[in-house]
């Protein structure tokens, strides 16, 4: 049985004062949930005071991105080591990362090498722009993230690896994929290539979660599926009374 898991991104929203307060709303409510593995990714402004509050909850802390890089001039990058000291997760090539800043499936390659390197765990993120899905491109979109973005990688025998697919078009949109539409990329295209590059076991033990326009109105239906193993949430992360029932729902 996999654990479910639901990760908050909350991109670039949250002043340090804010974040303060949501965390101090959302505790609670999380906190009374089990069965559930749950991560808030907020800025990079906000991890320590977030780390913090969060110390003594079972709720696990992550950032947005990483450099692969352990130290150097690299001004404005935030290194692997840095990260550590006290966060657990790191999101990496979210397709707001690949479509503004230049990210490419080589680059989410090394930054998933360092993570792993460093005892981190990465939430991959791959998923199709509206264009590659009307054209039928879904498989090769997602397989070619998958297979250049996880290859030469050595995976631990306790599996910190998650994915998150998130079809671009359904990404802050309020236009979420079918719950049937995600599984069946997920059962499809992103475990095959897990097998071929890990093996059938680690394919079927590894998570892998559902991004775009989810809430607490139809989490469920993606948690129902067979191969999502949670969400990775954006807006709806940012709302205490939206982000708690999503977690309660894949509590089941």
């Amino acid at each position: 049985m996999r654990k479910p898991f639901v990760a908050g991104n909350w991109k670039m929203f949250k002043t340090v004062a804010e974040a303060r307060l949501l965390v101090t709303e959302l505790i609670p409510g999380l906190t009374a949930v089990e069965g559930v593995e749950q991560v808030l990714c907020p800025p990079f402004t906000a991890l320590l005071p977030v780390a913090a509050l969060l110390e003594g909850t079972q709720i696990g802390l992550g950032a947005q991105n990483m450099y692969w890089e352990a130290s150097g001039a690299y001004t404005g990058e935030v290194a692997p080591t840095m990260l550590a000291e006290f966060c657990k997760y790191v999101i990496l090539g979210h397709s707001e990362r690949r479509a503004y800043f230049g990210e490419t499936d080589e680059t989410v390659n090394r930054k998933t090498q360092a993570v792993l390197a460093h005892g981190l765990t990465p939430i991959v993120c791959v998923g199709e722009t509206l264009e590659e899905n009307e054209s039928g491109r879904t498989a090769e979109v997602v397989m070619r993230q998958m297979t250049q973005g996880l290859s030469g990688l050595s995976l631990p025998t306790h599996l910190p690896l998650v994915i998150a697919y998130e079809p671009v078009w359904a990404i802050g949109t309020g236009r979420a994929a079918t719950a049937e539409g995600a599984n069946a990329v997920v059962a499809k295209y992103i475990r095959p290539v897990l097998a071929s590059l890990f093996g059938a076991e680690t394919a079927q033990a590894v998570r892998v979660l559902y991004g775009g326009s989810v809430k607490a109105g139809n989490a469920a239906e993606f948690f129902a599926q067979p191969d999502i193993d949670g969400a990775l949430v954006g807006g709806a992360s940012l709302k205490t009374a939206e982000f708690i029932p999503i977690v309660q729902a894949a509590a089941g």
